[in-house]
């Protein structure tokens, strides 16, 4: 699938600037040029939702904050689904312990950028993807800075409480579209997932808390979700050192993150395109 972009040469960048599904013809005196712009790696995704509502997602941003196990996984679904812009937030690096379920987590990279890395891939995806990265831990500060770029959509895949509920809150607050990921860890069985609203979760202790904080705000609604109701494995759960705003964590297994990952994105492409959710 290629479009062709006939233009003089001074207004080369012009145009390859416009969008690669518009069609331009311009008739001039001076030498034309002809660019063409490769786009045959989103054939199959056209295949199935059809030109207009694929073009509609090249004209669409969607922010992912939080590029751990299920953060990186859902930017790289969203990539692959054609959104035309992206803005990427993480301030952590990758740990050794991350390589178990985190996309961006290689033996030979420890002490880097997650949010670099994802850079890299994304790019590496869609070359005309436009992506904005953010190394940054959630702050106040930097969440309405963020916000006011006003996304089309926002995944929340924060897994630490104080930035997810500071993240939520001011996002709630803006009326922003924004799908939450609840707690993958300490479960096994990724058909057990499902999207509803916050209100609604059970059996799931980090859903729990953040139902608890948010209240104290005067939020007990309004906010999908990604949740598993599986009876967490307590054994699994261990005391941390309190990093990043985490005093436990459970056990996690290599798919179940990417697994949430997957929920979230699918609930902002078929939300951006119209489908039902």
């Amino acid at each position: 699938m290629y479009y062709k972009i006939k233009s003089p040469p001074k207004l080369r960048g012009a145009f390859l600037a416009l969008s690669f599904f518009q069609f331009c013809d311009v008739d001039s005196q001076h030498q034309s040029i002809t660019i063409e712009m490769d786009i045959t790696w989103l054939s199959r995704t056209s295949l199935l939702i059809g030109e207009e509502r694929l073009k509609l997602l090249t004209q669409k941003h969607v922010m992912v904050v939080g590029l751990g196990g299920v953060g990186s996984f859902a930017a790289e679904f969203i990539a692959r689904s054609g959104v035309g812009k992206m803005t990427i937030i993480d301030g952590d690096v990758v740990d050794p312990t991350n390589r178990n379920r985190q996309l961006p987590a290689l033996a030979t990279n420890h002490g880097v950028s997650k949010a670099l890395i994802m850079e890299e891939r994304l790019k590496a995806i869609n070359p005309e993807l436009e992506i904005n990265v953010v190394q940054s831990f959630v702050n106040p500060e930097m969440v309405v800075e963020q916000l006011a770029c006003n996304p089309d959509y926002v995944i929340d895949a924060i897994d630490s409480l104080t930035p997810k509920i500071t993240f939520l809150r001011l996002a709630h607050e803006k009326n922003v579209k924004l799908v939450s990921s609840m707690g993958a860890g300490g479960k096994l069985d990724p058909t057990k997932l499902q999207v509803i609203d916050i209100s609604k979760t059970y059996n799931c202790p980090f859903a729990q808390q953040v139902r608890k904080m948010l209240k104290q705000y005067q939020i007990r609604k309004g906010i999908k979700v990604v949740f598993s109701p599986e009876e967490p494995i307590k054994e699994s759960l261990m005391l941390t050192d309190g990093k990043n705003f985490k005093k436990s964590a459970y056990g996690t297994i290599s798919y179940l993150p990417a697994v949430f990952g997957a929920v979230a994105a699918s609930v902002v492409i078929r939300d951006l395109i119209g489908e039902k959710i």
